[in-house]
């Protein structure tokens, strides 16, 4: 895709933001990129998106994937550019009653992507910054995270 400083809803199914492209693995109406997010590289360009968002989807990411996935999220995020996540938090009931959730967070799991924090130095990958304030825990039981890229 060739497109430049775009806003991408990934895994958006039939729901996608508006003035946003969607990708799903799934072909359903509004999709614009049919791609699964557990297989990389996208077919996006390096540092095309302005914001990418993610309505419960982080929770369907195989674990051993997880840092594939957010190093890929990075390579199509331009600098500073904003990703914006919500999931189930950890093991609430949201995140235990769908058979297909398998990757649970909580608040410290954010930690592993930021420079800031001790937890980054045990994988190291590619950094982003939490955003002041965030990740935020509601009381419905669902999390979000908004985190910018940072500069290698």
């Amino acid at each position: 895709m060739t497109l430049k400083g775009f806003r991408l809803d990934i895994g958006c199914g039939e729901n996608k933001q508006k003035g946003f492209l969607g990708m799903d693995k799934r072909n359903l109406k509004g999709v614009d990129i049919v791609h699964d997010l557990e297989v990389f590289p996208y077919p996006i360009e390096d540092e095309s998106c302005l914001i990418i968002i993610g309505s419960h989807i982080i929770e369907h990411i195989k674990p051993w994937l997880m840092l594939d996935f957010m190093n890929e999220l990075w390579r199509i995020m331009q600098f500073e550019g904003k990703l914006l996540l919500s999931m189930p938090y950890g093991v609430s009931d949201g995140f235990i009653q769908d058979p297909t959730h398998c990757n649970p967070c909580n608040m410290a799991t954010w930690q592993y992507f930021d420079k800031r924090f001790p937890l980054y130095n045990i994988y190291q990958p590619k950094p982003w910054v939490i955003e002041k304030g965030f990740p935020v825990w509601q009381a419905n039981g669902n999390m979000e995270v908004i985190m910018y890229k940072e500069d290698k």
